[in-house]
């Protein structure tokens, strides 16, 4: 009897979960095409078979040769935390903006930009300054918006809709380059109280405005990080299509509480088997500088800080913590004192994180992977991190918008191939 080999084709499509029918489906092929690649008898193009590892749960390997699956823009982008994401399912960044100085000199550090990084979003050209592109990607800050009365407006011939309820907010020009390029998806970030901010009246408007005025299928979900990272961490992630692609985040992979590392795994060891880093460790023993050590006087006042408010029957205080903790949300203003993230240490005050165990909380550093360069101040430093994105979880958002983004990609191809034969006829 002859031995049947199964293709590597074959393989990734039944890890991916994929029936025939459904990879024809996905793959814009016949049902045939799909038979004859599994069997061998066609060899898959290198975009099909990069799609179909993704596809599997495969990381992303880029050859040289190989062109990337779609082309997506970085705004306010920080220090590329949602760019790491698209990239790692085969995306190319094409265009950056963000307003920042010192986030710039640290995306540039860590990313081969061959485009310039612009500053001010509001003085970018949406016609000569940014190129083609499929998606778009924007953790933008979170303001409040004035509601006012379309009739009144139209009344006094005054336009209406996100062009009034939304001008003079960093989302209005969110909004306006969506409205100008009409891309095919997009993955909006942002704090999770964003949803109750100003009573409702912001998400409702940012809603509204993605929705009915743009024409986008719209989900939003709340996710924590800490599935990925001992941090707890909620955050808001929008994902809009263009065209219904059947995207839903009903059926996300999210990573549990309980499948999560512990701080211990972020922490320097301290034990010799870390390569030194300055100004961050020192010594053989690759020890933590002194100097992220608490002083005796911050110390004291955090404590008596904490103590009052406990006689208040307030939950104020600092977040003391060991290496099989989940710590508290990082943030921006971690370089102020450190005291929602304080690391005990035996027999002296606790300390603060180094930028480097920020980087690792925050997942921009992985086990085996290239450390992140961070070029900036530890003040600096602190106030990137605590700013940005868990990066696996904008990884697992980035995967399982994928189908979609490929889905809506093909659709536009045979839109395009349609309206060339149309003209012929």
């Amino acid at each position: 009897m002859k031995k049947v080999k199964i293709t590597e084709f074959a393989r990734l499509r039944e890890k991916a979960g994929l029936s025939v029918r459904e990879t024809a489906q996905f793959l814009g092929v016949s049902e045939r095409t799909v038979y004859r690649l599994d069997k061998g008898e066609n060899e898959p193009d290198a975009l099909r078979l990069a799609e179909m590892r993704l596809l599997s749960g495969m990381p992303y390997q880029k050859s040289e040769d190989e062109k990337p699956l779609f082309r997506f823009i970085d705004l306010f982008a920080g220090i590329g935390g949602l760019r790491r994401g698209f990239e790692s399912i085969g995306g190319q960044c094409v265009f950056t903006s963000e307003w920042d100085d010192a986030c710039r000199k640290t995306y540039q550090a860590n990313f081969q930009c061959d485009h310039p990084v612009f500053g001010d979003i509001r003085e970018v050209n949406l016609d000569r300054d940014i190129p083609e592109y499929d998606v778009l990607v924007a953790g933008f800050p979170c303001q409040p918006f004035s509601i006012a009365g379309v009739s009144k407006k139209n009344a006094l011939g005054r336009p209406h809709g996100f062009h009034c309820d939304t001008q003079g907010t960093l989302f209005f020009d969110v909004a306006r380059i969506i409205e100008h390029h009409k891309p095919k998806a997009f993955l909006l970030e942002n704090v999770k109280n964003l949803k109750s901010h100003d009573k409702g009246r912001t998400f409702e408007i940012i809603m509204r405005t993605l929705t009915e005025e743009l024409g986008y299928k719209v989900q939003p979900m709340v996710i924590d990080g800490r599935g990925w990272v001992p941090q707890h961490r909620e955050r808001i992630y929008i994902v809009g299509f263009r065209e219904d692609v059947g995207f839903s985040f009903d059926n996300i992979k999210i990573k549990t509480p309980a499948e999560g590392p512990r701080l211990g795994s972020i922490l320097h060891p301290e034990d010799g088997s870390e390569v030194v880093e300055e100004p961050y460790t020192v010594g053989e023993l690759a020890r933590v500088a002194d100097k992220y050590t608490l002083s005796d006087k911050l110390w004291n006042y955090l404590q008596a800080y904490a103590a009052k408010h406990r006689a208040k029957g307030n939950g104020f205080g600092f977040g003391l913590f060991g290496p099989d903790d989940v710590a508290r949300t990082l943030s921006a203003r971690y370089y102020k004192d450190g005291s929602e993230i304080l690391i005990a240490q035996e027999g002296k005050n606790p300390r603060r994180l180094t930028p480097r165990e920020c980087a690792r909380l925050m997942g921009f550093d992985l086990p085996g992977g290239e450390p992140m360069v961070i070029p900036v101040s530890d003040t600096q430093a602190y106030k990137q991190f605590g700013n940005s994105v868990v990066v696996p979880v904008v990884e697992a958002v980035a995967r399982h918008m994928l189908p979609g983004i490929l889905k809506s990609l093909r659709q536009g191809v045979a839109a395009e191939r349609d309206e060339q034969i149309a003209l012929l006829v």
